[in-house]
C-alpha cells in the first residue's frame, strides 16, 4: 500500500472528524481551523507542517510522525504522543490547550511550550532538558524521573516537581513559584 504524498498545500475549515482523513506524508502543509478530533492519524507523517486554530483532541497518533511541527491556538486534549513515532520528533506549542496529553519516555529536549494550558500532562521519564515552559499552566502535570536539566520554568505556574525524583541541575525557576519544588515537604513559604 503506497501512502499519498501531499506537499505545500493549505487545508482550511476541513472537518476531518466527519470525513475520512487521507493518511500519507504531508510536507510543508498548513492546516487552518480544521477539526481532527477523534480522527485516525496513524502512520501519517507531518514534516514542517503548521496547525492553526485546529482541534486535534483525542486524535489517534499511533506511529504518526511529527517532525518540526508547529501547533498554534490549537485544542489538543487527551493525545497520547507517546504512541507516535519518536523518529525526529520535534514540535512547537504556542497558545494551545494540551490538557491530559502523554509524552511518557519521550525525547523533548529543546522543545518550546509557550502560553499554553497543560493540565494533567504526563512527562514521566521524558527528556525535557533545555525545554522552555513560557507562561504555561502546569497544574497536575506529572514530572517523575524526568530530565529537566537546564529547562526554564521561570514564567510558568502550578507545577510540582520533586527534586529527589527528577534531574534538575541548571533548571531555572522563579522565586515566587519555588513552592512547586518544595510542596512534598509540607512547609510554609512566606
Amino acid at each position: 500500500m503506497s501512502l499519498n504524498f501531499i506537499e505545500e498545500q493549505t487545508f482550511e475549515n476541513k472537518f476531518f472528524s466527519k470525513n475520512e482523513f487521507e493518511n500519507g506524508n504531508y510536507e510543508i502543509c498548513t492546516f487552518i481551523n480544521c477539526d481532527f478530533s477523534n480522527t485516525n492519524l496513524s502512520e501519517t507523517r507531518f514534516i514542517e507542517c503548521e496547525f492553526y486554530d485546529c482541534n486535534l483532541s483525542s486524535a489517534n497518533v499511533y506511529n504518526t510522525g511529527f517532525q518540526d511541527v508547529l501547533f498554534k491556538d490549537c485544542k489538543m486534549l487527551g493525545i497520547d504522543f507517546e504512541k507516535s513515532s519518536h523518529f525526529a520528533f520535534h514540535i512547537k506549542v504556542n497558545n494551545c490547550q494540551l490538557n491530559h496529553a502523554s509524552f511518557y519516555k519521550m525525547n523533548l529536549s529543546k522543545t518550546v511550550f509557550k502560553a499554553s494550558k497543560m493540565e494533567g500532562v504526563d512527562f514521566s521519564e521524558s527528556d525535557l532538558s533545555l525545554c522552555v515552559f513560557d507562561n504555561c499552566n502546569l497544574l497536575n502535570t506529572s514530572f517523575f524521573k524526568s530530565n529537566l536539566e537546564k529547562a526554564d520554568f521561570r514564567t510558568s505556574i502550578n507545577y510540582t516537581i520533586d527534586p529527589e525524583n527528577n534531574r534538575i541541575k541548571g533548571a531555572k525557576f522563579s522565586l515566587q513559584s519555588v513552592e512547586g519544588l518544595l510542596s512534598k515537604y509540607k512547609i510554609q513559604i512566606e
